[in-house]
């Protein structure tokens, strides 16, 4: 098990992405209800507290606490500009380690910042976190098959596609096929292992 201290912080050119504290839930509910019908066709169905302090309050505890654990990175993302306004998010889950050093990748971008490069930017930045200081060696990223920006985004990463899943994931209330992809990190540590 990778052994975390610190939270990190990853700054890119015109980005900070890092995990959300108490202090964020205001910002964070402020992105999920700006954006509830852009990511809805999505984002699984949401139950009505998810747009609730309360929800998040717990919900930022919990991030924080699988991090600490070896068992997710939810960031949220800001620009440098303006530092306390969450305008997307990445979150790598489902970590597995032992003989697969491997995780989840999914992502959202606000819909007034899509098509300037943030999305792209920004996961260049999280995937050399992931990859150089939590030591992973595979990340899976899945897209449906009509969402071609987010085929597109992953494929500028680097992201090789691995196959085809039918009703793979309950999305907007019905289930969705996914075009299955990962990245590989080349520069994997055994010695870490």
């Amino acid at each position: 098990m990778n052994s975390v201290t610190a939270s990190p912080i990853i700054q890119t050119n015109r980005l900070i992405l890092r995990l959300a504290t108490q202090d964020d839930v205001d910002q964070i509910i402020l992105y999920y209800y700006e954006n509830q019908a852009f990511l809805a066709p999505f984002e699984p169905k949401r139950m009505p507290d998810f747009y609730t302090a309360a929800f998040w309050r717990r919900q930022v505890e919990y991030n924080l606490r699988e991090f600490n654990h070896d068992q997710s990175l939810r960031l949220f993302l800001f620009k440098q500009a303006d530092p306390n306004k969450i305008i997307g998010s990445a979150n790598f889950s489902s970590f597995i380690r032992g003989v697969f050093h491997s995780c989840f990748l999914g992502y959202s971008l606000a819909e007034k910042e899509q098509g300037q490069g943030y999305m792209t930017e920004a996961l260049q930045g999280a995937i050399a976190y992931v990859f150089d200081d939590l030591n992973m060696h595979r990340i899976s990223a899945n897209y449906m098959p009509h969402n071609r920006r987010s085929g597109n985004l992953l494929k500028r990463l680097g992201f090789v596609v691995e196959g085809y899943a039918r009703d793979y994931l309950f999305i907007d209330g019905q289930w969705q096929d996914h075009i299955l992809t990962s990245l590989t990190n080349r520069n994997w540590h055994r010695a870490l292992f």
